[in-house]
């Protein structure tokens, strides 16, 4: 993540399920994305970054937590135009791993948005993916219409 350049997009997903009179098929959902202003580790910034920039950050400053994290943390600043979703956007469908057990991957629909992170479908529990340059575009238009 630190590799982040102002304009990217950080986008977050999560397992989500209806509950309640609320119907909802378990899966993989966006909920929320950072437009990226900043991005670095901590020795990028200043004190007066810090202070200006990441104040309400978590990681910033619950002092134990900073004290312990700060030189593996990678910190990121979204801009205004960040966005923390009203309805979170379905992303996933059921496949399989190597060993025929179902798990969530990359919908064919979102497949067309994203790409196939190069056959890495799989996105339960999964490490960053970049999305290749073909479909950035696409992508960013995508991310950036979801309200």
């Amino acid at each position: 993540m630190r590799k982040l350049e102002p304009g990217d997009l950080l986008v977050f997903y999560a397992g989500l399920e209806g509950f309640g009179g609320f119907k909802a098929k378990p899966g993989l959902y966006i909920v929320e994305y950072f437009d990226v202003q900043k991005a670095g580790r901590v020795e990028n910034f200043t004190k007066s970054e810090m202070a200006t920039f990441f104040r309400k950050n978590a990681h910033v400053y619950d002092k134990k937590r900073f004290n312990h994290d700060k030189e593996t943390l990678v910190l990121v600043k979204g801009t205004k135009k960040s966005r923390l979703l009203k309805k979170a956007v379905l992303i996933s469908e059921i496949g399989q791993n190597c060993k025929g057990q179902p798990l969530k991957i990359l919908s064919k629909n979102m497949q067309s948005v994203f790409g196939s992170f190069d056959g890495h479908l799989s996105i339960q529990r999964s490490s960053p993916r970049w999305v290749y340059n073909d479909f950035v575009a696409r992508a960013a238009q995508f991310v950036r219409k979801l309200r």
